[in-house]
């Protein structure tokens, strides 16, 4: 057996707290903080989360209104042990260059793409624990053969928790919490995908 490298060992008998993650140099890159326990993303990115992230980061951040922030990766402090690192997240905070996290108060909405290692993750604890900290809109992104399934959730206010608001496929309309309109089959090119013969070739460097 390995013994843990010092970094890994809980810095109280308490276990971790949110803002540990900002003295954690050595962890690995996308390290969560769920109910005081560090989580790790430990298998290979795939190309087609990595995509589809990509995808709509730029689709939102073009209709977005500019009182409002579109982020990749960044950590949200929902509470003492919990921070939590959405795939995407709106805000209406302002752009600060040293930020590491937000405040559940200046989310919009949250945006998880489901993968297998996160997918209860993704579906309960994240789904119930968002609507807890009072975040607005949350959505869920599943992989349907290489198409995204973009499934949404309001918060109901008086009960704190997500209601369902509809399941999307093929394109995307929501009014809120801005006009959003995306063609989710451009987000990602299908299964098998092949440049074409009479695709252009890139131009030499």
């Amino acid at each position: 057996m390995t013994a843990l490298p010092d970094w890994m060992r809980p810095p109280r008998a308490e276990g971790w707290f949110a803002e540990d993650l900002d003295r954690l140099p050595e962890a690995p890159r996308h390290t969560e903080l769920i109910d005081g326990a560090l989580v790790f993303m430990m298998s290979p990115q795939r190309s087609w989360p990595g995509r589809l992230v990509t995808g709509l980061t730029v689709a939102l951040m073009e209709q977005a209104p500019e009182t409002m922030e579109v982020e990749r990766e960044m950590t949200i402090r929902l509470d003492a042990r919990n921070r939590p690192e959405p795939d995407l997240l709106v805000t209406t905070a302002a752009y600060d260059p040293e930020r590491t996290w937000y405040e559940p108060a200046d989310v919009s909405l949250v945006v998880e793409v489901v993968s297998p290692e996160s997918a209860h993750r993704d579906r309960t604890v994240k789904l119930r624990k968002y609507a807890e900290a009072g975040i607005p809109h949350y959505w869920c992104v599943e992989d349907e053969d290489g198409a995204p399934a973009v499934h949404v959730y309001e918060l109901d206010e008086p009960t704190a928790l997500y209601a369902p608001a509809g399941i999307f496929r093929g394109s995307l309309h929501r009014p809120v919490p801005f006009e959003i309109s995306i063609d989710l089959d451009k987000l990602t090119p299908p299964r098998g995908a092949r440049k074409g013969p009479d695709s252009p070739e890139p131009d030499p460097l």
